[in-house]
């Protein structure tokens, strides 16, 4: 017959096994936050007429050799100015006081909202998973700058997961609100993920990346706005997309530029 000492030291040795596991992943999920910050970069422009001569327009990621930055093509899609100064700029670092890059744009795909920007200095790269769709339900992390820079460049990290992957189509109320050009997506579609993560406009470009390995398996480029754009850091609606990575490397490949 089993005593109850006995019982109790197992379900001890049990519990202690299931502390030690939920810890051994907490710490191995700060560490890789803490690697990944340092390749997370914000993306804006640079302005010499305006107050704000340093505007932060959203997120980007290092990738490739370490001079190439991926962001959304909204992000850097406004025409510059040939009348005033104007050009791409790339934030580095963290605090009140990071580093400035300038940087060009040398790729974009206005269908898959991607743009690639060039600087002269290296940072570390990031690591590009496979061009294979993750699995619905996979943990997913990322970090980025949901609120700008109002005190400082200081990034963010929001976890979530893998909820779809869905056809490119803009939710709506009913069809009599579908424009011509989501028709023509309905009609031919590409796939994204949706996510159940809760981000905000400043995290457009932001990678999205595998919560156990750091693999960059998307990049956010939108997210479902339940009232107004003003109410979304109120009321954040937890539903957000973003770009698979295979439509990042096929646009790297198709201007010829290294990727990992």
């Amino acid at each position: 017959m089993i005593s109850k000492d006995y019982i109790y030291k197992i379900i001890c040795v049990v519990f202690s096994c299931l502390v030690f596991s939920v810890t051994a992943n907490a710490t191995g999920k700060t560490k890789l936050v803490k690697k990944m910050k340092p390749s997370v970069v914000g993306v804006g422009l640079y302005d010499a007429m305006s107050f704000s001569t340093h505007q932060l327009r959203g997120s980007g990621f290092v990738f490739g050799d370490g001079t190439l930055i991926a962001t959304n093509y909204h992000v850097v899609s406004e025409p510059l100015d040939p009348q005033i100064v104007q050009y791409h700029i790339v934030f580095s670092g963290t605090g009140r006081q990071p580093k400035i890059h300038k940087a060009e744009i040398v790729a974009r795909d206005p269908v898959h909202d991607l743009a690639i920007l060039k600087i002269h200095d290296k940072l570390p790269p990031l690591t590009l998973g496979s061009d294979n769709y993750a699995d619905d339900g996979q943990d997913i992390l990322m970090t980025g700058f949901p609120i700008g820079s109002i005190l400082g460049l200081y990034p963010a990290t929001h976890k979530g997961m893998i909820a779809a992957l869905t056809p490119d189509v803009i939710p709506s109320v009913n069809s009599s609100q579908l424009t011509m050009t989501m028709r023509n997506r309905l009609e031919n579609p590409f796939m994204i993920y949706q996510l159940d993560m809760t981000a905000y406009p400043g995290n457009s470009g932001s990678a999205i990346y595998d919560a156990d390995t750091g693999m960059v398996i998307g990049i956010l480029n939108k997210v479902f706005i339940k009232e107004t754009k003003e109410a979304v850091l109120e009321k954040p609606s937890g539903i957000s997309y973003a770009i698979p990575v295979r439509y990042l490397r096929a646009l790297a490949k198709n201007k010829n530029l290294t990727v990992n």
